[in-house]
């Protein structure tokens, strides 16, 4: 059991009628609720959303709430702190005055960071903490009227061969306020990937998918992310910057055992977080398993930090690895499924 649901279950006096779990842990706390207490998840993370289903829970996925009413809820820490304002503004939203949201987390996670962004809606009161871990429990004292999905989108610039694309990327969305250093090394290789159905695993704010498609109109993108705010930001950038929508078809995966079969190219700067854990297993199966979905002669380009072991991955899975750049910190790689010669 994760140690913030144990917290929550200790605290148990304090729940009831209908209660939102926003980005919870996946465990059997659902189980260890008690039976007068309706529980309704939410959560962005595509493999957290196959678990709770898989449950039997009543699960929603995506970057809105559920259209359920709910008479509590208990919020469990993101990383971001964009995306914890996003959630409590759009919770409160829902919620009558005297309702109760309970903020969960570990202290290395940044729970009391947290706990301070519940003061603009209301007075907060830490109920526990044990085992480096803090509830809180906020009533709310004022209402919000929800924002749209737009105005909680940063914006920035990012220059392609074929003039500038206008980057939209929502809170929690890696790189969202501006381009990160491993994008940026990649970017100038994209114009030498083969033409036709390509897949940017790990598609993020949608950097690699609509530079890719702006560079070729007829390339055909599949833009594949675990997390729905991301899925989102992808949509928004291509709207934004007017590419054609067929070109785009935007897939919550769980890794790159998801991806389509008989692509000309696989396109990543992978992902290696899971929350706020360091988790290399998405990226690693990539290099080992890519192939699989891959034409024959069908290419293989990933950028990452110049430490992690991912050209040996791929050229015992590609019989090759070429390292196309090595510049700061970051290794641009590159490998087809061509024979050895």
């Amino acid at each position: 059991m994760d140690p913030r649901s144990e917290v929550v279950i200790r605290q148990h006096e304090y729940l009831s009628g209908r209660i939102l779990l926003v980005n919870a842990p996946t465990d059997d706390l659902l189980s260890n609720l008690d039976k007068d207490i309706e529980p309704i998840v939410w959560t962005w993370n595509f493999n957290e959303f196959q678990y709770f289903q898989n449950q039997q829970a009543n699960v929603h996925f995506g970057v809105d709430l559920p259209e359920s009413t709910f008479d509590q809820a208990i919020v469990f820490v993101p990383k971001s702190k964009e995306l914890l304002n996003y959630v409590l503004h759009n919770v409160v939203s829902r919620l009558n005055a005297g309702a109760s949201i309970f903020l969960v987390g570990e202290k290395k996670g940044g729970v009391e960071r947290a706990a301070k962004q519940l003061l603009p809606f209301g007075s907060a009161l830490k109920l526990d903490s044990a085992r480096h871990c803090q509830m809180w429990q906020m009533t709310v004292e004022k209402s919000v009227i929800a924002k749209s999905l737009a105005d909680w989108a940063q914006e920035y610039k990012v220059p392609t061969p074929n003039g500038d694309l206008t980057i939209c990327a929502l809170p929690g969305v890696f790189s969202q306020k501006s381009l990160d250093i491993g994008t940026a090394v990649l970017l100038p290789y994209l114009s030498q990937v083969t033409s036709g159905k390509i897949a940017d695993f790990g598609c993020g704010a949608g950097v690699i998918s609509a530079y890719l498609a702006k560079l070729n109109p007829k390339n055909r993108i599949f833009a594949m992310d675990v997390d729905a705010f991301a899925l989102e930001s992808t949509r928004m950038t291509f709207a934004k910057n007017n590419l054609v929508t067929e070109q785009l078809e935007v897939k919550a995966v769980t890794g790159i055992e998801d991806a389509p079969l008989f692509l000309h190219a696989i396109v990543s700067n992978p992902p290696f977080h899971q929350g706020i854990k360091t988790d290399y297993n998405a990226s690693e199966n990539l290099c080992k398993t890519a192939r699989r979905h891959l034409k024959s002669g069908g290419e293989l380009w990933v950028v990452a930090n110049r430490f992690l072991n991912y050209p040996i991955l791929i050229e015992q899975n590609f019989g090759q690895c070429t390292t196309k750049a090595d510049q700061q910190g970051f290794k641009v790689l590159f490998a087809n499924t061509q024979k050895k010669s």
